[in-house]
């Protein structure tokens, strides 16, 4: 699967895209010139030139070009992000799983030019373009996160789950027992966690458990299913699933760039 599709298009009248249970993916599009719109429950939400939006997996995508001006010039990327990139995926909500930022010019200028090297890589030859690609989109999610309102800090609920999470990565981390570290009902906890980290609590988990095999996986050369049950996954097939679906490769392969 691959980890990233990035692309440019300059549409006019008539492009349209719906998706009723939208897609497993996250859609970030940073329009150029024209203006696009994108349908919700309620008003439409309007790319105008120089906004990047968000589109978070599992929303309905409805969105084209907007009626009057009949034109839309933007740049585009459908990703599975890397697991420490979940604080980089906050946004101001502008709709119910749609995120916006509203750059100045000049970091505006910045982010395209981050998304251009991010099309480029995808769509060309070179040996690691898909890497490449994930690092440019990295990069102008980065900038991105400048523009960002000044966020709530953490409430020290979470935090108590946190640390929880850093002190036993691989122990029994269900919602139930993060919940009572949090001292809150597991409810309350879920919907606090979410709305502080913008993913729930078992992605959140599952995500820091991969970061640490990946890691662990580029240091040394024990049994994949060793490394697997010390991070937490008790079934090294399924550890194997979520690996390749948050990083696009095996456990194996992903060792196996190092002997490249």
């Amino acid at each position: 699967m691959a980890r990233l599709v990035a692309g440019e298009f300059d549409v006019g009248v008539g492009y349209a895209t719906y998706r009723s249970r939208g897609t497993t993916d996250w859609l970030l599009i940073h329009t150029l010139a024209g203006e696009g719109r994108l349908g919700t429950d309620g008003p439409d939400v309007r790319a105008l030139p120089d906004t990047t939006t968000l589109v978070r997996p599992a929303t309905r995508h409805d969105y084209g070009v907007e009626q009057t001006l009949q034109h839309w010039h933007f740049l585009y990327v459908h990703f599975h992000p890397r697991p420490d990139w979940d604080p980089l995926l906050v946004w101001p909500e502008a709709a119910v799983g749609i995120g916006q930022i509203r750059p100045d010019l000049e970091v505006a200028g910045q982010i395209c030019t981050a998304l251009r090297d991010c099309v480029r890589h995808d769509t060309g030859t070179e040996r690691n373009r898909e890497l490449s690609a994930m690092n440019a989109l990295e990069a102008a999610l980065l900038l991105c996160d400048t523009q960002h309102p000044v966020l709530p800090a953490v409430d020290e609920r979470v935090q108590a789950a946190l640390k929880l999470i850093a002190d036993r990565l691989a122990g029994d981390l269900d919602v139930a027992r993060l919940a009572a570290a949090a001292g809150l009902s597991a409810s309350r906890f879920a919907h606090l966690f979410r709305s502080q980290l913008g993913v729930s609590p078992q992605q959140f988990v599952e995500r820091r458990r991969l970061e640490s095999a990946a890691r662990l996986l580029d240091l040394d050369d024990r049994p994949i299913g060793t490394i697997a049950a010390e991070v937490g996954f008790t079934d090294p097939i399924y550890f194997s699933t979520r690996f390749r679906r948050w990083y696009g490769v095996s456990p194996r392969g992903y060792r196996d760039r190092r002997l490249r």
